[in-house]
């Protein structure tokens, strides 16, 4: 069973997206983003299936909720360098996840 310790390992920032993009490449719909996460992370890019809800032109100047510590993923050539979080009402539908209040690229989750 995961501990609290395990939780707060996971590192998980507030971040604005800078661009978006379909991903044709992705073997389900997806989009690429580039993420800026402030001065500390700078700008990190991420591959998400969240074509259901979000367009490219609706997600740029969005803030959004990622994982930043787990490393790169390779994604039919692109490298993905976050994990987006959002809430899955079923395993092909994301609601991204999304501060309800201005804050700084690069605010910490806890």
């Amino acid at each position: 069973m995961p501990t609290p310790t395990d939780f707060f390992a996971i590192d998980m920032r507030v971040g604005t997206v800078l661009t978006a993009a379909a991903f044709p490449e992705a073997r389900k719909p997806s989009l690429t983003m580039e993420i800026d996460f402030g001065p500390e992370l700078g700008v990190r890019r991420s591959s998400a299936q969240v074509t259901m809800h979000y367009t490219p032109e609706q997600l740029v100047g969005r803030r959004v909720v990622a994982v930043v510590n787990i490393g790169e993923r390779r994604i039919a050539g692109f490298v993905s360098q976050c994990l987006v979080l959002g809430a899955m009402p079923d395993p092909a539908e994301v609601v991204l996840l999304s501060p309800d209040r201005a804050v700084a690229n690069g605010t910490r989750i806890g």
